[in-house]
């Protein structure tokens, strides 16, 4: 562990993010906590810095200051003394394995199969055997309801039905955390349904998620937290169903006043 690593039941731990891109100050000291087995929803405007914040958790966006650990791991450096070393590319690919992300295109590679785009990733990243990838991928598509597409294509799928195959595609990889940016966004609404019902049922399984969500109902039902963002700062943050009844700070009365 990390000098000031967080306790071991919390997953990821954030103090004082800062992102820039160029002029634009996209995260503003951002300081989160999530626990092992907890689901925390994110909500905000477009342009809050949600997705910016989601994708410095895995490194694929390197942050300008502050401290990011998973699982009481420095996210993509290393500390000596007081100062930060940037870890190379391939030691944060080691570190990626452990963190499954699903966007709101999916991303799918369009010439493999269903089962092929579940197989992928442990095969060549992991080097696991082809058989026991085989027989994990065919139980993920059947726990993503989708046991009969093995062989279908994405042209073939339905967007809700490519977003369960990127989902179970993410899970192969056996992750501690998964990070959902937006997930239903670019599906018609009665696509929606079978693709939370999913993520509920990763929920009940004690699967630790983030998720960048527009799908109030979920945060109210799943989420064990909410937290609110505007302009690159967390605004305010507790229990969904407190968050969403009785909102504390007036951008958020303003913004959920719109969209519920």
């Amino acid at each position: 562990m990390t000098e000031n690593a967080p306790a071991s039941d919390v997953m990821v731990k954030a103090e004082g993010i800062h992102k820039l891109f160029g002029r634009l100050h996209i995260l503003r000291g951002i300081d989160l906590e999530v626990r092992s087995g907890q689901v925390m929803c994110v909500i905000g405007p477009s342009g809050s810095g949600k997705s910016t914040f989601l994708r410095c958790i895995n490194h694929l966006e390197k942050i300008d200051s502050g401290r990011l650990w998973v699982d009481g791991h420095l996210v993509g450096y290393r500390q000596r003394g007081d100062k930060l070393h940037e870890m190379r590319e391939s030691e944060v690919a080691a570190q990626r394995r452990d963190i499954g992300m699903v966007f709101q295109r999916f991303n799918l590679f369009p010439h493999m199969t269903a089962l092929q785009n579940i197989m992928e990733a442990p095969i060549r990243v992991k080097g696991e055997s082809r058989q026991v990838v085989r027989e994990r991928a065919l139980k993920l598509l059947d726990r993503v309801g989708l046991s009969e597409k093995v062989d279908s294509y994405p042209s073939q799928l339905s967007g809700g039905q490519q977003q369960r195959v990127a989902i179970a595609r993410a899970l192969a990889m056996e992750p501690k955390l998964m990070l959902f940016d937006e997930p239903t966004s670019a599906l018609d609404p009665e696509l929606v349904g079978d693709v939370l019902d999913v993520m509920r049922q990763l929920a009940v399984d004690g699967m630790t998620m983030v998720v960048v969500t527009h799908e109030m109902g979920f945060a109210r039902e799943v989420g064990d937290s909410l937290v609110f963002m505007d302009e690159g700062v967390v605004v305010e943050e507790g229990d969904p169903r407190e968050v969403l009844t009785d909102p504390q700070h007036r951008r958020t009365q303003d913004f959920l006043s719109k969209v519920l």
